[in-house]
Order: structure tokens, then C-alpha cells, then sequence
């Protein structure tokens, strides 16, 4: 298994070994590229490194802070996405003993209780919560039973979201699709 999702090898190399850097590359993925949010894990560990659930939650609030804000910037959010990524390694640490995969391994869960587990993390509501459960069973080993339907349509065979992303000609598919269904949500609101 190798993950292709960032554009840069050695980025991808971590979210690929990492699966604190895959969860949270997933958390930042919100109102900036897909690639920028995934490269993130990549970043934090280079300025602090370090991405041990426990050194991160650990971190000095306004210095983790800081961190974000270095040019190029982690997300253009810097303070709030900061917050969350504390605030999802703290879980990691306290919840699931400082191992994120953990969260899809510990006692062998089904997809549903994967789902369950990642939406009682901090920053990952139904959607980023099945959209990683996709990523985690179409490309990260993942066999819980019934995670395809518990992934919803992220589950099935497409180019939908991240977990479909093995590629620059995928990622352009996924960057199509999300086009598509944000101009069809946009026509049925002003029509």
C-alpha cells in the first residue's frame, strides 16, 4: 500500500506510514485543496519534529499556532485548525493510547463502529467521518465488514472524495465531481 495523494513523495510517504498523519491530513481537509490539507502532516513535522499524538497535544497552544502560520501556511485557518489538530491528538493520546489506528483496529470494529469511533473525534462530523472510512477501506487495508455501507456513498466504486484519489488523473476526476455536485446543489437552490 502507497497513498498518492499529495503530489509530493515524501508527504505521501507519511500519510502512507502514519496513521496519525493520515487523520489528520483528513481533518484539515476543509475550504482549501485536498493536496494542500493532506501535505499538512508533512509540515507540522518537519517545523515541530514530531507528530506523536502526545508531543503535538503536548504543544504550547500560540507556538502550535505559530507553527500554522509559517509560510507556506498549513491551512488557511491557522488558529482554529491548530485547536483541532490539539484537540484530535489529545483524543488520540487519552482515548486510544497515542495509536490512531487504534480507532480502526482495537477489537477487530465493524465498519459501523469505525464510523461511530471517528465521529466522536473532535472535528469530524458524518461526512469527513465517512469519507475516512472510504479512504481507510479502499486504500488503507481496512476490512472491517460492512464498511463500504457504513461509508455511504463514499463507499462505492467512483472518483467522489479523497478515498478515490490514487493519481493526478484522479484527482482531477475528484476535483469534476465535486464541481458537478456543488453546481447541481446550486441550481436546485435557486430553481
Amino acid at each position: 500500500m502507497s497513498l498518492s495523494i499529495t503530489g509530493d513523495a515524501a508527504a505521501d510517504q507519511l500519510l502512507t506510514d502514519d496513521p496519525f498523519a493520515l487523520l489528520v491530513g483528513m481533518l484539515l481537509d476543509q475550504q482549501i485543496a485536498m493536496e494542500t490539507a493532506f501535505a499538512g502532516p508533512a509540515k507540522i513535522r518537519e517545523r515541530v519534529g514530531t507528530l506523536e499524538p502526545a508531543e503535538i497535544a503536548a504543544q504550547d497552544p500560540e507556538a502550535f499556532e505559530a507553527v500554522f502560520r509559517q509560510t507556506p501556511a498549513v491551512h488557511r485557518y491557522p488558529g482554529s485548525m491548530a485547536g483541532r489538530v490539539q484537540a484530535v491528538a489529545v483524543a488520540v493520546r487519552d482515548t486510544w493510547g497515542g495509536d490512531a489506528s487504534a480507532i480502526w483496529t482495537q477489537g477487530s470494529p465493524d465498519g459501523a463502529e469505525v464510523l461511530k469511533r471517528l465521529k466522536a473525534l473532535p472535528g469530524f462530523g458524518d461526512q469527513k467521518a465517512k469519507i475516512f472510512l472510504a479512504l481507510l477501506g479502499k486504500q488503507y487495508g481496512y476490512e472491517g465488514r460492512g464498511w463500504r455501507e457504513a461509508a455511504g456513498d463514499y463507499g462505492q466504486p467512483g472518483h467522489r472524495s479523497v478515498a478515490d484519489i490514487t493519481s493526478p488523473e484522479t484527482l482531477t476526476k475528484v476535483r469534476e465531481f465535486k464541481r458537478e455536485q456543488k453546481a447541481a446543489k446550486k441550481a436546485a437552490q435557486s430553481g
